[in-house]
């Protein structure tokens, strides 16, 4: 089987957890027998190569716009790619590359598969342009797609907005792959000083682009207001800046707490796995994502988590597997007082996360699951 995935961005500091899914999914399906390749924009300082992602093809196209994703191809390149293709995969809803090779799709009568994870709600910036973009060819994107897919139970509501009933739509939620998060040996000290600590400093980890859809902010107010009742706790705010750095260093540097506060910037490979494992506990405190990847990470870590109600992980906290907290200042801060006033309840449900994790929700099961799915839609189609 041969399977196109298209993703505009294949930079995991750019794109986040659509890269990492992108990119892991692609590794897991070769390992399950599956010729797999990637179409993506030549943006990012970071994407992988080839040999990287278990020997698939990786196709870029020039990007002219690195605000819209505008981007520039020779005549019927996209077409001619896509017939060489069994099936094409859809990350993400709203670029120009996924319209181009929708309509490509549907004009070939090629059968693709949409998996938004989370990015059919216009939530965010620019949300004028959405609701154009919606108008003009997202409805269309979605109406025509052979299969759809969502990555939690909640997220089938999305699609119902796009009026694909649930019975149509498949839960196959994201992966982690534990051999990229190997624990040092008993003999190795880890180095937290690019963090700004010492070994002795504990610390709550925030993982994720510094914009108002992941809520650093809110989590830099909670852990202000907590900060004199736990005067040796710090807070790591680790991740590329989207937009919210500046204020988000006024408000530190405002703060009595200021030297406690670290700003690193992108955490990847070995420093992010060793800033999982040392801290307290990793805080996820989005105002709006389908299921974070980064519960993953601290599950396989065995990390406790605090997350918000809108993280798509309901199911983890009903399983003892993380504490969850309403978007807001008040709740975050509550929530860690309450948490870290129990530091043994807190290390259980890192523990209860990192069984629910490698039970659930590794990338060898879920490509499993997305090639016996492809292989059924496939089938009914001929």
């Amino acid at each position: 089987m041969k399977i196109l995935h298209v993703n505009h961005l294949l930079d995991p500091i750019t794109g986040g957890g659509t890269a990492e899914r992108t990119i892991q999914l692609t590794r897991f399906l070769i390992k399950q027998g599956a010729e797999s390749a990637v179409l993506t924009l030549d943006i990012g300082g970071k994407i992988p190569s080839e040999s990287e992602l278990e020997g698939a093809r990786i196709f870029k196209l020039t990007c002219l716009n690195h605000r819209y994703f505008l981007f520039i191809t020779w005549p019927f390149r996209i077409r001619n790619l896509i017939s060489q293709f069994d099936i094409v995969h859809l990350m993400g809803h709203w670029t120009m590359l996924n319209a181009a090779v929708a309509l490509s799709c549907i004009r070939q009568g090629k059968p693709y598969v949409i998996c938004p994870a989370g990015a059919l709600k216009a939530f965010g910036r620019s949300r004028w342009l959405k609701s154009l973009y919606d108008l003009v060819i997202g409805r269309r994107i979605v109406k025509y797609a052979s299969g759809w897919v969502a990555i939690t139970e909640v997220e089938k509501l999305d699609f119902a907005n796009y009026g694909i009933k649930s019975d149509y739509v498949t839960v196959i939620p994201n992966g982690i792959d534990p051999d990229l998060y190997i624990a040092p040996s008993s003999s190795e000290t880890i180095d937290l000083t690019h963090l700004g600590l010492t070994q002795q400093n504990p610390y709550l980890l925030f993982l994720g682009r510094l914009n108002t859809i992941k809520g650093p902010d809110l989590l830099l107010e909670a852990f202000i207001e907590i900060a004199d009742t736990f005067p040796n706790l710090h807070l790591v705010l680790a991740g590329p800046d989207s937009g919210l750095l500046p204020s988000l260093e006024k408000l530190a540097k405002q703060s009595t707490a200021m030297d406690r506060i670290h700003f690193t910037g992108y955490l990847g490979g070995a420093d992010k796995t060793h800033a999982l494992r040392k801290a307290l506990c990793l805080v996820i405190p989005s105002r709006n994502e389908a299921m974070s990847i980064v519960v993953l990470e601290a599950g396989i870590c065995a990390t406790p988590v605090i997350f918000t109600d809108n993280c798509g992980l309901d199911d983890f906290a009903k399983a003892g597997a993380g504490t969850m907290v309403s978007a807001s200042v008040k709740s975050i801060r509550d929530g860690l007082i309450k948490s870290l006033s129990d530091l043994t309840s807190l290390q259980q449900s890192g523990e209860q996360l990192q069984n629910t994790v490698y039970e659930k929700f590794l990338w060898a099961q879920q490509a499993k699951r997305y090639y016996q799915y492809y292989q059924e839609l496939l089938k009914n189609i001929k």
